[in-house]
Formats: structure tokens, sequence, C-alpha cells
């Protein structure tokens, strides 16, 4: 399974179980277990909450934590984590309960239910974003070491650096869903598909285009060698493409 289908399959699982807990709510006696059962729940949805939600992160909190500056003791503060410490409504003077405790942790736990149930639209997004930066960071580090290798190599290091902007072209092609025929394509063959796409501008791909004949200079043995103030300029260029091409 992707991480996509496993996130998907455990938030289904969350919102399924919601009968089983709602249905230990009714009684007294089923309390511990409710409790039980719940705090199994409750610790795999922060996990999901906190990944694809922190901006209701606190929102799901409130409805399980008791508040710890809490004034007054009713059903506006009642919380589920009362109800699992077995603590029972206030009473009047007839002592009967001001509020069903049933009830209010009944309403909590599903506020906390449709928050789930709404994530399932902001997985895709939070994925990519995720996928983005770890992407950004790969490419960083590979061109900062391919800066260091200009100083032993000064064909691999432009060969690496050839590869981090072949490799970025084929994740900018892939976000926008523009097809590249070739297998193994190269900076040519996705440059050209990537600029009648309108993903850029001519400037833009004349740029790409020398860049692309400054790594093929690195790669292949025949010919010139590429010399240091090429292969700056190449690191330099890739920087810049991966920076500014989405």
């Amino acid at each position: 399974m992707s991480a996509r289908d496993e996130i998907k399959a455990e938030l289904d699982k969350l919102v399924q179980e919601q009968d089983s807990l709602l249905n230990l709510t009714t009684k007294n006696e089923d309390i511990l277990a409710f409790g039980t059962q719940y705090q199994n729940w409750y610790t795999r949805a922060l996990r999901i909450v906190k990944a694809l939600a922190p901006d209701r992160l606190a929102e799901f909190i409130a409805y399980y934590e008791i508040y710890p500056k809490r004034k007054s003791f009713s059903s506006g503060t009642y919380a589920i984590q009362d109800y699992i410490m077995g603590k029972g409504a206030r009473v009047d003077w007839q002592d009967k309960p001001l509020w069903d405790t049933h009830n209010a942790v009944a309403i909590r736990f599903l506020n906390q239910v449709q928050i789930l149930t709404a994530l399932n639209t902001r997985i895709d997004s939070v994925l990519a974003d995720v996928t983005g930066v770890l992407f950004a960071e790969l490419q960083d580090h590979e061109l900062d070491s391919a800066q260091q290798l200009l100083k032993v190599s000064v064909r691999a290091a432009g060969a690496l650096a050839g590869v981090v902007l072949e490799r970025h072209l084929q994740q900018v092609a892939q976000n926008h869903g523009v097809t590249i025929r070739k297998k193994a394509p190269t900076i040519s063959d996705l440059n050209d598909p990537l600029k009648q796409a309108g993903i850029y501008d001519t400037p833009t791909w004349r740029k790409i285009q020398l860049l692309g004949d400054l790594r093929n200079l690195c790669s292949h043995q025949k010919g010139s060698d590429p010399t240091k103030v090429q292969v700056d300029e190449l690191i330099t260029g890739v920087n810049g493409i991966v920076k500014t091409v989405f």
C-alpha cells in the first residue's frame, strides 16, 4: 500500500469504530470498557490529526482533555477525560444530575469523529507538501555536494548537478501532468514538452537548454573537458531552476 492508501485506511477504520464506542456511552457499567477502547482510539486519531490538520489539533484535544484552568464544572466544561475518570454531573437540590454525562460524552466524541471525516480531503495535499519539502532538501544537499566535489573532480561535479536538474524536471512534469514519452528522458527530452505545455517561458527554456549542454559536456568523455567556470555556472544555474520552476 502507498502512504496515501495506508493513511486513508487508518482514517476509515477510526471512523468506522464510532458505533462500537458510542454503544459504550449509554450506561455507567460500560464506562470502564469505553475508557479502554477510547484511549486506544484517541492515541491513533491524535497522530493523524497532528499530521494532517495541525490547525484542528487544539480543538480535537479540547474535547478530550480537562481544561487546566477550568473555573466551573458544568455541561459546557465537561470533558471525555472526566467521563473516563468516572466523574458524574453536579446534582441539584433534589440530588438529580444537572446534565446527562453519557450524552455529553457522545456529542464530544462525535465532534472528534467529524474532524477525522473531514481530513480525507487533506491527505493528497499534505503528502504533496511533505514530499516537496523532502525533495527540496535532497536537492539542496546534492547541489552542496556538487559544489564540494568541484574541488576534486570538475566532471563529476557537473554530472551530479545534471542529475539534480534532470530529476527536478521530471518532478515538474509529474506535478503538471505533462506526459514524457521516453522511459529515461534526458534534460532536452523534458525541456521541450514543459515549454510547449506553458510551464515556463522561452528565456527559461533557453537557460535549461544551456545547462543541458553543460551537463552533456561533463557526462561524455569525448571532446574537450569542462572547465571549472562552466561547471560552477551549471551548479548555480541548476540551483536557480529548482528554486523557481515547480
